[in-house]
């Protein structure tokens, strides 16, 4: 069955089926997603990461698909009651619900009340009774011919027998497969408010709610399920009943029978005791189950868009986790991360204590040259705000200053890592030195932290946490493998994410840097206890060497391509030495653009994709590809509520992207919604228009201070700009 299902994933993505073919060898073969997306282009057919991660589901889906359509044939046989048509639709299932479906007639089942009539012999009369076989006479005349010890007289007869034929009904493949889609096409959800009044204040907008269920949006489907957890709201699904009845009743009809209205009861007992409650649970599970995909979907998005957050680099950074009780923490780092000072101020209580605090602050921002405040931005983070632009302004420093995502800050500052890294310092201080390292390199400080901790999704601790964890695991690799690691500072927390490097593996290095100081080239990694020639040709490509020997160390190019490197480098008239000094490599950097992939990859008999990924590392060594992203907005001035009116144009920071739109922070202490009937054409979604730190304008729409809601619209600021014209 490999070819076809080599096929069939090949239609579902749109390739060809060697492609999905070789890819799966190479998963088998125990290659990392991020390696061969990255090293075995002309293997896959240059198939993508996100390719390869569906390739990766499916074949395992239909593996187990596979395994289970065997199972099943197995035991149908066994019960000698396989036939070659039973045998077909096995084979051609595709999905194994379908499977399922079929299997279900045959499926060994606990005592149910068919069972027990038909070990009281009452199967001869249900098949009477569903075969329409008897046109005249009585029923109950016919159902005196079972009576026996355990069946007291004709009326218990007939009912046992509708017990057979209602399971029988319930069991037919194909009313499930019709039912199925047919209430999902004709199905609402309905929802009323339930329990105490305390606990319905969050969910007052779904009183008396009903809602297609082919349209019901995830974030809704998520927050109804969140109301019935909680016991606020009662949910029902609502389909046309009676119309399901007749459907299965007039399918089933052969001609007149005495048994009609037992067979009409059955048939109705069938769907109301057993198909509805099946099939209501299974579209419940289907809502959420696509729920859950679309928020971890869109938790994914947004994570890999923080994560790719350009560095603030070559900044000297005050951070300031604030807070109002046990004050303002404070912390200065240099431009590589290390603590310069820390300590502890009052900004939001006395206006003595918050000038203390600003001549204070001000007079380190001088002696050691901070040029940007990075401040939390959790409880008083707005008050921090207020201090720090009134300080920059009345002290006239030359600085900026920018709110941080403080998600998760805590969690860190109290974990294993932080202790290891930061052990002299208390607690507290470590979120400071958090949220300004956060800025400095926001991928090697976010990947220290849980991910769903970093809060840049939806109901996040609503949906499938193992399916969430897993995702969010496979973005934090992309993202880490994409911009690759610099092996002699990289902590543990980010080596582990490098495709082929376990968390084991990762200590071990730093283990081993430690003892012997820093690497001087990749190859040394191989000294490395259990990492091994194949964790070092997973991993050799994503890490960096800004200092190694070899100035390839310093690039993507793998060192298995080393010797086509050098190669190129030599038909280009250079050697790779030359890579290291800014002169010749400028020169190189010229003449790169001119060459032709093609033609090189022909006279040294090489892939044209792993040429021209060579030609593209070569360009820039040590690149960050980072850099080609806009830097993240920072302020000297705070916005203040008396700044907001409709109609007044702000520009801000996307700071989360979800179903209904988008949250923008333009210096308020309240971020404002972009709706995204105010930005999406059509059928877009918010990510396809916006990303976690994309720096936009936009006009204010509504202001409800009541409610602490701000609307934004991109469209109405366009439609300005279109009449100016």
């Amino acid at each position: 069955m490999s070819q076809p299902m080599y096929a069939l994933i090949g239609k579902e993505l749109q390739v060809k089926p060697y492609q999905v073919e070789a890819a799966v060898q190479l998963l088998d073969e125990g290659n990392t997603v991020p390696f061969i997306a990255r090293y075995r282009k002309e293997v896959t057919g240059e198939l993508q990461d996100e390719q390869l991660r569906t390739i990766e589901e499916r074949i395992k889906y239909l593996r187990n698909l596979e395994s289970r359509r065997e199972e099943i044939i197995i035991s149908i046989t066994e019960q000698e009651k396989m036939t070659d048509q039973l045998h077909n639709d096995l084979l051609k299932a595709i999905k194994l619900q379908e499977l399922e479906d079929l299997y279900l007639p045959y499926r060994p089942k606990k005592r149910t009340r068919a069972s027990i009539a038909r070990e009281r012999g009452l199967e001869p009369l249900a098949l009477m009774i569903l075969d329409d076989a008897v046109s005249v006479g009585d029923p109950l005349a016919i159902g005196t011919e079972y009576i026996n010890d355990e069946v007291p007289d004709a009326e218990a007869a007939l009912q046992g027998a509708s017990d057979i034929v209602a399971e029988m009904v319930s069991d037919r493949a194909d009313f499930r497969a019709y039912l199925r889609k047919t209430m999902w096409n004709e199905g609402f959800m309905q929802a009323q408010l339930a329990g105490e009044e305390e606990q319905q204040q969050g969910f007052l907008q779904y009183a008396d709610y009903a809602e297609p269920v082919r349209q019901m949006p995830s974030h809704r489907i998520l927050a109804i399920n969140r109301g019935e957890k909680l016991g606020a709201l009662k949910l029902a699904l609502t389909v046309p009943d009676d119309k399901y009845i007749t459907y299965m009743i007039e399918k089933l009809k052969k001609g007149n029978s005495i048994f009609s209205d037992y067979k009409t009861a059955a048939v109705t007992d069938a769907y109301k005791r057993l198909i509805f409650p099946a099939l209501d649970r299974e579209i419940r599970n289907q809502l959420t189950d696509n729920a859950d995909e679309q928020a971890i979907k869109i938790f994914g998005v947004n994570l890999k868009n923080l994560l790719l957050q350009p560095p603030l680099a070559g900044h000297v950074i005050m951070g300031l986790d604030p807070g109002y009780r046990t004050g303002c923490k404070m912390a200065i780092i240099d431009s590589q991360g290390n603590v310069l000072d820390y300590g502890a101020y009052y900004l939001t209580n006395s206006e003595k204590l918050r000038k203390e605090a600003q001549k204070v602050l001000a007079g380190k921002i001088k002696k050691f040259g901070v040029t940007l405040l990075s401040i939390g931005n959790g409880t008083a983070s707005y008050e921090t705000e207020q201090f720090a632009s009134a300080m920059i302004e009345e002290e006239n420093l030359n600085c900026h200053y920018i709110i941080t995502n403080e998600a998760g800050a805590s969690v860190y500052s109290a974990s294993k890592l932080a202790i290891d890294e930061l052990p002299d310092l208390d607690v507290t201080i470590r979120g400071a030195v958090s949220i300004a390292r956060r800025v400095q390199d926001p991928l090697a400080e976010s990947v220290k932290i849980d991910p769903k901790s970093i809060g840049v999704g939806q109901y996040q601790h609503d949906v499938n946490q193992k399916q969430l964890t897993n995702t969010l695991n496979q973005v934090v690799e992309t993202v880490v493998n994409h911009v690759g690691v610099e092996l002699n500072t990289a902590s543990p927390a980010i080596l582990q994410h490098v495709a082929g490097i376990s968390s084991t593996v990762a200590k071990n290095i730093i283990a081993y840097r430690q003892e012997h100081g820093a690497f001087k080239s990749r190859k040394e990694l191989l000294k490395v206890p259990r990492l091994g020639p194949s964790a070092f040709t997973q991993c050799a490509g994503f890490l960096r060497l800004q200092q190694g020997k070899n100035a390839l160390d310093n690039t993507s190019v793998h060192p298995e391509s080393y010797d086509l490197a050098e190669q190129i480098v030599e038909l280009l008239g250079f050697t790779v030495k030359d890579l290291q000094y800014k002169d010749t490599l400028e020169q190189l950097q010229v003449k790169l653009p001119l060459a032709d992939a093609e033609q090189l990859a022909k006279k040294l008999d090489a892939g044209v994709p792993t040429v021209r990924d060579i030609l593209d590392a070569l360009a820039k060594p040590g690149r960050d590809p980072r850099e080609d992203l806009p830097v993240p907005l920072t302020r000297k001035h705070v916005v203040s509520l008396e700044d907001i009116k409709v109609g007044t144009v702000v520009t801000g920071t996307v700071h989360n992207v979800v179903d209904f739109g988008a949250f923008i922070d333009f210096g308020l202490k309240t971020n404002g919604l972009l709706h995204r009937s105010e930005v999406c054409k059509g059928s877009q979604h918010p990510s396809d228009v916006l990303a976690v730190g994309d720096i936009i304008e936009a006009e204010i729409i509504s202001v409800d201070a009541k409610r602490n809601r701000i609307g934004l619209s991109v469209k109405a600021l366009q439609n300005k700009e279109k009449n100016a014209k």
